[in-house]
């Protein structure tokens, strides 16, 4: 039987740490780093890149000793041979080798349209109301008043029925106080279906802040709050000028004149990342092609997708540009 040769399989091992350490060094140096990895996990890359070179440089020393046996002598009661014949080795090495070979020779890119069709569109900041959910919620909101009004009623009628059937009568003789106009008028707005949270009070100052700038200038910082804060408060920015920057994208639905200006959002990293989009509606929408980053200023107006209001950007003037340094957005935290 042959001899398991620790001193070999620590110098491989050495050699695949040190080689995700180059891997993420190139990331960083390139500036490809951002395709991957959103800016705050960055202090976690310089810890992996440090231990990973550490602990290859002291595998690779590991290896220069002559019948190195520590490995299964380091009393830890768990064999560290890797079982099995040199084949099953070679793949298990190959599990790891081929990512940093391919981290290396592939080119970088940023995600585009074919992963926003895999992933579905979320428009605006995705806190659009449905005209179902803003139905259903006034249903639910209706049985749970008309239950209260029943229950106080039979209190009413169980504190005093003498009383209750005499105040009865007076209303059916037409003496009763009919409802005033406000209170038959009483509608919901978008603010009674979200808790709380979703109207904090930092939106309704950015919000007010917004509407005294005469144009809403969309930026890699600030599109996730801008989208929120024009889901909900669309009605103070409806008629406003507003410019930003996307990749085109087309749902199979739409017509020529239509296309959305896409960002991908990153919280952690590309396995997170989800795609947003801002529907523009130009005359020249037909003449961009996908996936190209245009500059786009417009004017905002209440639209409908899918049954949900949107905020549209209208008479929008689209202009091709490069694709900026930082692809993606990523979300404030400043609440």
């Amino acid at each position: 039987m042959r001899e398991y040769d620790f001193s070999f399989h620590a110098f491989i091992q050495g050699i695949i740490l040190i080689g995700f350490a180059l891997l993420m060094l190139w990331f960083v140096l390139s500036g490809n780093i951002v395709y991957y990895i959103a800016p705050k996990m960055m202090p976690f890359v310089y810890f992996g890149l440090v231990t990973f070179f550490i602990l290859g440089i002291v595998q690779v020393f590991r290896s220069t000793k002559k019948n190195d046996s520590s490995g299964a002598a380091c009393t830890c009661g768990h064999d560290h041979r890797i079982p099995g014949p040199p084949i099953v080795k070679l793949l298990i090495y190959s599990i790891f080798i081929l990512p940093v070979l391919m981290g290396f020779v592939l080119p970088d890119r940023a995600l585009d349209s074919s992963v926003a069709s895999n992933r579905g569109m979320i428009y605006g900041s995705g806190n659009s109301p449905s005209a179902d959910a803003a139905q259903e919620a006034g249903r639910q909101t209706e049985a749970a008043e008309t239950a209260e009004e029943e229950q106080s009623t039979a209190d009413e009628y169980l504190e005093d029925p003498e009383g209750y059937m005499e105040s009865l009568e007076a209303d059916t003789s037409g003496t009763g106080e009919a409802p005033s106009p406000d209170e038959m008028d009483e509608h919901f707005t978008v603010e009674d279906f979200y808790d709380q949270e979703g109207f904090d009070q930092y939106y309704v100052e950015l919000a007010e802040k917004l509407k005294h700038e005469d144009v809403i200038t969309v930026t890699e910082d600030n599109y996730l709050d801008i989208m929120t804060v024009m889901d909900v408060h669309l009605d103070e920015f409806i008629g406003k000028d507003i410019e930003m920057i996307g990749f085109a994208f087309r749902e199979p639905d739409f017509d020529d004149h239509q296309l959305v200006a896409a960002r991908f959002s990153m919280t952690c990293c590309t396995a997170d990342a989800g795609v947003y989009g801002t529907l523009i509606e130009s005359s020249h929408a037909k003449e961009i092609e996908e996936d190209t980053w245009i500059h786009v200023y417009g004017t905002i107006k209440e639209g409908e997708y899918n049954g949900y209001r949107l905020p549209v950007i209208t008479d929008a003037d689209l202009n091709e540009v490069e694709e900026p340094d930082s692809p993606y957005v990523y979300p404030s935290f400043r609440f």
